[in-house]
């Protein structure tokens, strides 16, 4: 099961993203990164087709075996890792 913050809650309401996409880019994720300025942090990235190929961002912590997402938000800047400029 995934919790989301009452911040997270906010951005998905003001952003315009759907529950189901954030839930999808966490079981699915196109990749994955340790945030750099949040250790115990993770950044799940992959597009969403129903948002124009879009990259969503899903910054998540694991507490007790559960995801916990912080915060998430369309990346314009997101670069899969190895992917060519």
């Amino acid at each position: 099961m995934t919790q989301f913050t009452r911040h997270a809650e906010t951005m998905l309401l003001e952003r315009g993203i759907a529950r189901e996409w954030a839930e999808r880019v966490l079981t699915s994720p196109g990749w994955e990164e340790l945030d750099p300025s949040n250790p115990g942090q993770k950044r799940a990235f992959a597009a969403i087709a129903e948002a124009g190929g879009k990259i969503l961002r899903v910054v998540y912590t694991v507490q007790a075996g559960e995801k916990r997402v912080i915060t998430l938000f369309f990346d314009r800047r997101a670069k899969k890792p190895g992917a060519s400029s």
